[in-house]
């Protein structure tokens, strides 16, 4: 019995009872803060640790959400131990920022009387106001987007669109307020992409085709024009038309593009709003993207409506003409430039060079008098909006490069044009592997590239080295 006391009061008993001690207290200590974080709500507790950030709510959404007046009730059809694990955890996160949304999981197959009263099909996300007696519905099919159908195939989803699917529906069921577009047509113009009408219509703005070469007038119920790089010229009698429009307050945008064509009578209207075309395309030996010319970093200095979630300015332009701008003939007339080249920026043309800073978009306004529909007279504003490159929202670049806010400028210019339009069209994210860039090479980038890593590999050389010896 003694030998086994002197046993409990030797040295190593000691500290193995220390140990002990001290490993059931941290023990506790965890089991007790695993206790208090299990009470916490889920969306608080979800951490996001994804590649590319798939469960981050924009700043776009948390402003919409703020400013909720009205309770909102998503009911998500669909059986909730079945369902992928991003949207729920996305739902769930979603839900957290307001008390004044709700979420409700309905398994349709337990409950086959609920597809018809709220006219969906299994595995989407009913979002219902009773307050304005609105309701839109989101399939998962949109929020995890690939070449095919996520549900019932094995392809895999490339994009994740929960925010701005979500965020695009709290909007319409909020608000009742739609807006019109119509894109021009007969003069070598491209199409819009998928992703640009999808993202106008989260902004509820809808979009048609519109052939000026057999039109007269711009429809009435045409709230945006839009351009998209016409190639050929227009005629004196399609620019009447266009001057009629905004001498009614019309609203354009227009993309310019690679062209070796005249173009003197849409270049001779954009003059008239105190904005001249360059002869040839801009190179920048500063703001460029690894070291060529033509692929244009430019620098941003939107404000207002138009900088709205922009974070980064990351914008890239291809094949862009210049603009220089100067003030209009008509004093009624205010025209200023949202984005232009370095110092170092160039008008290269077949005769040569010329060196200077050139605006790559520009807006001009112009407050017209119009009568309303009582026939009295009313000042509005008219707005022509230009860009350098209809390569802005070309389809192919936007997609390759992930960090570019190409199409965030583009959809501010859309929604700033329209009158209490916000711009709500929050882009998908990629599901996809994503690779870093450099967008302009120099110091830096040899830099990163050889001189910290031959430091690194030198440095750890030299430490082996003296070890060695001793």
């Amino acid at each position: 019995m003694e030998k086994l006391k002197n046993l409990f009061r030797t040295k190593n008993t000691k500290k193995g009872s220390y140990s002990i001690a001290v490993t059931a207290v941290v023990i506790a200590i965890i089991f007790v803060l695993n206790l208090f974080v299990r009470q916490l709500p889920e969306n608080i507790r979800q951490i996001d640790i994804s590649d590319t950030s798939i469960y981050e709510i924009s700043s776009t959404t948390k402003k919409l959400v703020k400013n909720l007046d009205y309770d909102i009730k998503l009911y998500v059809l669909a059986d909730k131990s079945e369902t992928d694990d991003r949207i729920k955890n996305f739902i769930s996160k979603y839900a957290g920022q307001s008390d004044k949304i709700s979420v409700e999981w309905i398994d349709p197959v337990l409950h086959p009387s609920t597809l018809t009263k709220y006219s969906a099909e299994e595995n989407s996300i009913v979002v219902s106001c009773a307050k304005t007696d609105r309701q839109t519905t989101v399939s998962f099919d949109d929020i995890l987007a690939g070449s095919s159908s996520y549900y019932g195939t094995t392809s895999a989803a490339t994009s994740f669109d929960g925010d701005g699917q979500l965020t695009s529906s709290l909007n319409y069921v909020t608000s009742s307020k739609e807006y019109k577009a119509y894109y021009t047509t007969g003069h070598g113009e491209t199409d819009l992409s998928t992703s640009v009408t999808d993202l106008m219509e989260k902004s509820r703005v809808s979009s048609e085709v519109l052939n000026l070469l057999s039109s007269t007038s711009i429809p009435d119920d045409c709230d945006l024009l839009i351009m998209n790089g016409p190639t050929s010229d227009l005629t004196d009698d399609e620019i009447k038309v266009l001057q009629n429009y905004m001498n009614n307050g019309g609203k354009i945008i227009c993309l310019l593009a690679y062209t070796d064509k005249s173009m003197s009578h849409l270049y001779g209207f954009l003059k008239d709003y105190g904005m001249t075309v360059s002869d040839g395309y801009i190179a920048d030996t500063e703001r460029c993207y690894q070291g060529n010319y033509y692929y244009l970093i430019p620098n941003v200095t939107a404000s207002g409506d138009m900088a709205s979630g922009m974070t980064s300015n990351s914008v890239l332009l291809v094949n862009s003409k210049g603009l220089t701008v100067s003030d209009p003939d008509d004093d009624s007339i205010t025209t200023e430039s949202f984005m232009t080249t370095s110092k170092n920026g160039y008008d290269i043309t077949e005769k040569g060079q010329t060196q200077g800073t050139y605006t790559l978009g520009a807006t001009a306004e112009q407050t017209v008098s119009v009568k309303n529909k009582d026939g009295d007279e009313e000042d509005t504003e008219s707005r022509l909006t230009v860009y350098g490159s209809n390569m802005l929202i070309d389809e192919q670049l936007t997609s390759s490069f992930s960090n570019l806010e190409n199409l965030t400028l583009f959809m501010n210019s859309v929604t700033s044009s329209l009158d209490d339009a916000d711009n709500i069209s929050i882009a998908s994210k990629s599901l996809e592997v994503t690779y870093n860039s450099i967008a302009y090479p120099g110091f830096f980038s040899i830099l990163i590239i050889f001189v910290i890593p031959l430091a690194l590999l030198a440095g750890g050389f030299i430490i082996w080295f003296r070890r060695r010896r001793r």
